[in-house]
């Protein structure tokens, strides 16, 4: 039989996205080398030369790029549980910043000092970050290894950056929404974590609660345990005869088995309960009443972890980043307090026009 062997499809080139883009082979280079910033591509000019790299399908040799720089290309996320839904959010903002930056992201949930130590000494990541760390979760980090920490302590590591969310802010303004509200008895559930976020919220409680002259009546909880835990805990702290007629939960998870706890022991919210949480995960919209959350942006705090831990990996120096903003998201499970809880408890003009 006679025939010919069909011609080899070229792969498109450097060259190729070069002529297309209406650049230098030169800048291509860049673009696809992480060292864009350093050598003032402009964004507008990089989104065009990665635009003519997808129309015509040409894939950077990672491999031979990552060895001339030194690099793997990957980062470590190390999160504390990779099932909390607060994680999935920081994780879509890694996610979403480090493809600007060519970077691969690998995430590590129940890491401990020893984990990380491994990680940064390895030539497995080019650098590291830290969430919302436990104390016991951290070790001496080499000195020599890009770590970037997220709400966390920015006393950590003074020589690192730190990525903070303003969770005291967020914890005050949801206590000012309760008193507001009228609400003068306010239940708590904290975490029992000793992660800094956990301590700061408790801390921006107890300085809110006690300028507004509030009554607190607080339990501890494990957050790692889920709604299980949080309705056990809600249950023993809603059967006390003179329970608050509120309560403010560390995360949206522990809100929603206080729903769950309320719906068994025959309370409605918000009419017999209001409900507070924090995060403003999408379960929050989705509960009956809809939930009264601080939203937490944590899309935003994965995205401005990984500018700042791309910043280190260039060698440029990375100003400090303040602290990101929360907000008091206003939904159904907050009314103003039943007037069984008291006089000091009825609600006036000022909690309702709060509540609008």
């Amino acid at each position: 039989m006679s025939g010919t062997w069909p011609a080899a499809v070229r792969k498109p080139t450097g060259r190729d996205v070069a002529r297309l883009a209406g650049v230098s082979q030169a800048t291509v280079s860049l673009v696809f080398s992480g060292a864009e910033a350093g050598r003032r591509v402009s964004d507008a000019t990089r989104e065009r030369v990665r635009e003519a790299a997808r129309s015509l399908g040409y894939r950077p040799q990672a491999a031979g790029r990552q060895l001339r720089l030194g690099r793997s290309g990957m980062i470590l996320l190390a999160v504390p549980n990779i099932l909390g839904p607060f994680f999935g959010r920081v994780l879509e903002g890694v996610h979403e910043e480090a493809g600007r930056h060519g970077l691969a992201v690998v995430v590590s949930s129940g890491w401990g000092s020893a984990t990380l130590a491994d990680a940064a000494t390895t030539s497995r990541f080019d650098g590291l970050l830290i969430c919302s760390p436990d104390d016991s979760q951290l070790g001496e980090l080499p000195a020599d290894t890009p770590v970037v920490f997220l709400d966390a302590d920015p006393g950590t590591d003074l020589a690192r950056p730190t990525v903070e969310l303003d969770v005291a802010g967020g914890m005050r303004a949801a206590v000012e929404h309760l008193a507001g509200l009228g609400h003068r008895r306010v239940g708590r559930l904290r975490s029992t974590h000793s992660a800094y976020t956990f301590r700061i919220r408790q801390a921006a409680f107890e300085q809110a609660a006690e300028a507004l002259g509030l009554d607190v009546v607080e339990l501890g909880v494990s957050l790692n345990e889920g709604q299980p835990a949080a309705r056990s805990a809600a249950r023993r702290l809603l059967e006390r005869p003179d329970h608050p007629r509120a309560v403010i939960c560390d995360d949206d998870v522990v809100a929603s088995g206080v729903y769950q706890a309320a719906a068994e022991l025959g309370l409605r919210v918000p009419v017999d309960l209001s409900v507070v949480g924090i995060d403003n995960i999408p379960v929050a919209g989705l509960l009956a009443p809809p939930l009264t959350t601080v939203d937490l942006p944590g899309e935003e705090l994965g995205r401005a972890g990984v500018a700042a831990l791309a910043g280190l990996l260039r060698g440029a120096p990375v100003a400090p980043v303040p602290p990101l903003a929360t907000s008091l998201v206003l939904r159904s499970s907050t009314a103003p307090a039943p007037a069984a809880s008291g006089a000091s408890g009825a609600s006036d003009a000022s909690g309702r026009g709060r509540s609008a």
